[in-house]
């Protein structure tokens, strides 16, 4: 892999400066493109110049065809990087700090924000030109509350330690979110649903929180492998009935105490509301890929049903930054392959073909 020296200044065809980014043609098909680069055009802006970025399960939903998406748009959700420049209302972070960049842009003062649920917050749109975190530059809405700042800079940490702080501006922190809606405590039996990389952090976020045994629904040995590495007690390679009739003979029909849906199709959720026990709730962070669920059989087993969008920025604060600082969790180890943006059509492919669990971006 020859890797691209971002820090070389280009210039575009109107003069101005050029960076390269990775671009959405059409389904299967990716390519990087010389793009100019983005300014702050908010007050609430920040422009970050990304070190590290990543492919998402939920790319291969449009790259597949499966979603609706524009061609010819810069993408990409998942970033670390450091400060350029900030718009005149950024006032928490400044140029050349070191920030995780969450794909959620909470505004921190509504309602949802407040209640750690900036996923979901109530004041943020997207606004000005399209933003595409597998870029070597990028303009982010919603700097000041947002963006987390990570101690030092990034030539501080190690390969690992860089990539462990890629996972948590969104699939550590998707994967925790599922563990503390499904209200994961110390000594619980948990279910994880899902065997890619939310799947897998989802186990581990079930470890980190004090689950004592953890089933991880899995077909594939290199993803049980990290799934035992991160935690797992008991793999299931079972789908459909018969995982539903393992699973309940792993807890002496009993069911689990907590299960985390981190798939979102229709075998998955129909499989996760029947391996809880009575009284467990299913934290869903799958996307659903089916518009409407039959929850009739949750009510007469009185399990719950939550989650939704993570909340990345509030769980990297109270937890997820300063376990990986400690070396208490290694999220990174996700990454399975690594490209620049000139073979971003590989990055995706391999995602594709499962021949990588999450495909890391190099600046």
């Amino acid at each position: 892999m020859m890797l691209v020296d971002c820090g070389q200044q280009r210039a575009d065809r109107r003069g101005g400066l050029s960076m390269k980014a990775a671009i959405f043609v059409k389904p299967g098909q990716m390519e990087a493109r010389e793009l100019p680069q983005p300014v702050v055009e908010f007050p609430t802006d920040a422009v970050i110049k990304i070190v590290r970025a990543c492919v998402c399960g939920s790319d291969l939903w449009w790259y597949r065809g499966l979603s609706k998406r524009p061609a010819n748009e810069p993408v990409g959700h998942e970033a670390i990087g450091v400060v350029e420049s900030v718009g005149a209302a950024v006032t928490a972070v400044k140029p050349g700090d070191f920030v995780i960049v969450p794909f959620t842009h909470g505004c921190g003062h509504c309602a949802a924000c407040l209640a750690g649920f900036e996923g979901n917050c109530l004041t943020f749109h997207h606004q000005g030109s399209p933003v595409g975190y597998q870029a070597e530059y990028l303009r982010y809405e919603n700097a000041d509350w947002s963006l987390v700042k990570v101690p030092g800079q990034p030539e501080d940490y190690t390969d690992a330690q860089l990539n462990d702080l890629l996972a948590l501006s969104d699939v550590m922190a998707t994967g925790y979110h599922a563990a503390v809606s499904a209200e994961v405590h110390a000594g619980d039996t948990v279910v994880v649903m899902g065997d890619g990389a939310v799947g897998l952090s989802g186990v581990l976020s079930a470890k980190l929180l004090g689950a004592k045994r953890i089933i991880a629904m899995s077909r594939h040995e290199d993803r049980a492998q990290l799934a035992r590495e991160f935690g797992a007690t008991d793999v299931v390679p079972e789908r459909g009935d018969l995982a539903v009739q393992r699973v309940m003979e792993l807890t002496a029909g009993a069911g689990a105490d907590a299960v985390l849906e981190c798939v979102g199709n229709e075998q998955s959720v129909a499989t996760a509301v029947q391996v809880g026990r009575p009284g467990s709730v299913v934290g869903r962070v799958g996307i659903p890929q089916k518009p409407e669920m039959n929850t009739n059989a949750l009510f007469w087993r009185n399990i719950g049903l939550r989650g939704g969008i993570a909340s990345v920025t509030t769980h990297d604060r109270d937890v997820l930054l300063q376990a990986v600082l400690n070396g208490q969790i290694h999220p990174g180890k996700v990454f399975t392959q690594r490209f620049d943006l000139d073979h971003i059509q590989d990055a995706y492919a391999a995602m594709d073909q499962r021949t990588a669990i999450k495909s890391l971006i190099i600046m």
